[in-house]
């Protein structure tokens, strides 16, 4: 679901890659430029992500904003619905694979 944020400045776009999706799950490449996002969004499924690059991610929620580091090769997961916007912290590209669980 897209929900619309104000917000002072245009962010660039964080860009995805599908690289399966099947009845099962759906595996995403993100790949977020210095200060891309990935616009306002809540997921209908339960997810891993999968950090391919050390560093700092903004995540923007209903409830405010937090900063997480995100260190390659250790994975996280979270629960569906939650609505918010990543937001890349970072002077160079930040990359992710994300798995969502069907």
């Amino acid at each position: 679901m897209e929900t619309s944020r104000p917000q002072a400045q245009p962010r660039p776009q964080a860009q995805s890659n599908v690289q399966v999706d099947n009845d099962r799950v759906r595996v995403t490449e993100w790949r977020f430029p210095p200060g891309g996002e990935t616009g306002w969004h809540a997921h209908e499924c339960d997810y891993v992500v999968v950090p391919q690059t050390t560093g700092k991610l903004e995540l923007e929620t209903l409830d405010g904003h937090t900063f997480s580091t995100l260190e390659a090769g250790v994975s996280y997961y979270r629960d569906k619905g939650a609505e918010h916007n990543v937001v890349n912290a970072n002077d160079v590209e930040f990359v992710f694979v994300e798995i969502e669980i069907k």
